[in-house]
């Protein structure tokens, strides 16, 4: 006992101190996995006395076990055993891409099982952390082993059906490029092979939709909120992969210690310079996390209000829940569209009369931009795609725009769209988006697509969306813009061409404001 006082001494002083501790280095390994299938992975740890408390790194879609060196390295000066690994199918590692499936998720208990016979880590002290797929492998994970402590999970997902069909609507971009990084750096299973096929070719869509609920953490909550592991989730608003709205239902229902961060910018973004061992919001919070979780130092993160909202203006703010995130709700009734300049009214009571027809299957030049790059391009430019509000072709879209705001408009968590249409055709799609307007141009603020199969032609149709949060400030002088139409390049449709939309009413859009 008194030789290992001073060792636990020094540990406890570290994040004081800023004092490193020796380290192994880096050492690689390979590890068998649930069925003997070789994993890559790597550790560094203290070279003093354990045991040591130890995190997990899972490495992100497409990358390996190299991803997570920098902050490994810091963890590892702090006094953690810190393992990176790199799922099946990935570069190295043996076996096909199991995305996060039954076979990934007994891999990382096999990787647990190696680390604590091989190095000095603690059994009662260890965490789980990654990136995109190791975010989603992770928050699975720690409901099938009661030995995680702690996950943090940075642009992760809860459910991937949300996220590959929100609003009933395909996402061919973002599902593009998954398939093209597991084709180049990895070996798609025939399962994912199919799946990958049957979702661009339309078919055998609850097979898809089976095969994710088996890769999602929601499905699986009654066992997290069994083992009740300490959880932090960091995602963006415009995470183009899997949009945040998933994550606040899940937060809400964790049972454990949990922490929400959100920010403005895409998939990987916002905590990508941490991966290069810069100085980053959201790993710091990873650090104090697990310092607190699983090295059990109070750092205060368990004092400090579990959700966390960086505003586009680059404010942060702190909220005891999600549900004190809006104070109130602001609706704004959408008016008849006028003939002269076919546009309608944002605001007041919401119109029964004068609905407008457009042509669907046409886009026009509002638009969502690029998965990944374009709200990656905002969150490090301030820049949001912009859109010149009178080159939207009024035949293929509604516009309504609102007055002047003299006090501006603090928009907070997931704003909403009563939308009533009546369709000509059984099935249909609508893109919505809400722009920020100075004079005549507009930055895109937030947008949602929403599909619909089974109407009947001729018949009124109320719709729902449900816009992905955010925490954005309409300034002093400007107006809200909302433009509804049928197109847009992210999003695979379910519009016949030349088939006719009726925008009626009564329609409104709910905005969530402080």
């Amino acid at each position: 006992m008194t030789l290992k006082l001073p060792v636990v001494l020094l540990f406890l002083l570290l994040p004081l101190t800023g004092l490193a501790l020796p380290t192994t280095g880096f050492r690689f390994v390979d590890i068998p996995g649930s069925d003997g299938t070789v994993l890559k992975a790597n550790y560094i740890a203290p070279t003093t006395p354990g045991p040591h408390p130890a995190v997990v790194f899972i490495s992100s879609w497409g990358l390996n076990d190299l991803e997570y060196l920098a902050q490994a390295n810091a963890l590892a000066q702090k006094g953690y055993v810190a393992l990176s690994y790199t799922p099946r199918g990935f570069w190295a590692s043996g076996g096909g891409i199991d995305t996060a499936g039954p076979a990934d998720i007994a891999d990382t208990s096999r990787v647990i099982d190696w680390m604590l016979a091989n190095t000095t880590a603690n059994p009662s002290r260890i965490g789980l952390a990654g990136v995109s797929y190791g975010a989603g492998i992770s928050l699975i994970a720690s409901g099938f082993d009661s030995r995680v402590k702690a996950v943090a999970a940075l642009s992760g997902w809860s459910d991937l059906v949300a996220s590959l069909f929100g609003g009933e609507t395909r996402r061919p971009q973002a599902v593009a490029l998954l398939n093209l990084a597991a084709t180049l750096l990895g070996r798609p299973s025939p399962e994912l092979s199919t799946t990958i096929d049957d979702y661009f070719a339309n078919r055998n869509i609850e097979s898809i939709k089976a095969w994710g609920r088996v890769r999602s953490a929601a499905t699986y909550l009654q066992r997290i909120n069994a083992n009740k592991p300490a959880i932090l989730m960091a995602n963006a608003y415009g995470d183009s992969l899997f949009p945040p709205n998933q994550l606040v239902s899940f937060y809400g229902q964790l049972a454990g210690p949990k922490r929400l961060e959100f920010a403005p910018g895409d998939h990987a973004v916002v905590e990508a310079t941490g991966l290069l061992g810069l100085p980053n919001g959201v790993w710091t919070s990873v650090t104090r996390w697990m310092d607190q979780y699983v090295a059990g130092v109070d750092t205060g993160i368990s004092r400090e209000a579990p959700v966390v909202l960086r505003t586009y203006d680059g404010d942060t703010e702190g909220y005891a829940s999600w549900a004190q995130v809006a104070t109130g709700t602001q609706r704004y009734g959408l008016g008849a569209i006028r003939l002269l300049d076919g546009t309608g009214t944002l605001g007041g009571t919401p119109s029964t009369s004068g609905s407008r027809t457009v042509w669907s299957g046409f886009d026009t030049n509002a638009d969502a931009g690029v998965a990944l790059l374009t709200n990656g391009l905002q969150a490090l430019t301030g820049i949001p795609p912009v859109v010149w509000l009178p080159g939207v072709n009024r035949l293929n879209a509604g516009v309504w725009t609102s007055s002047t705001t003299l006090s501006g408009i603090s928009i907070r968590g997931s704003a909403t769209l009563r939308l009533r249409v009546t369709p000509s055709t059984a099935s249909g799609t609508v893109v919505a988006y809400l722009y920020d307007l100075l004079g005549d141009y507009g930055g895109l603020i937030t947008h949602v697509p929403l599909s619909w199969k089974n109407a009947t032609p001729g018949v009124p149709l109320d719709l729902d969306l449900a816009f992905p949060a955010t925490a954005y400030d309409v300034p002093v002088l400007h107006r809200l813009a909302l433009v509804v139409d049928t197109e847009d390049p992210l999003y695979l449709d379910a519009n016949t061409t030349g088939a006719t939309l009726s925008l009626g009413g009564p329609s409104w859009l709910d905005l969530p404001t402080r």
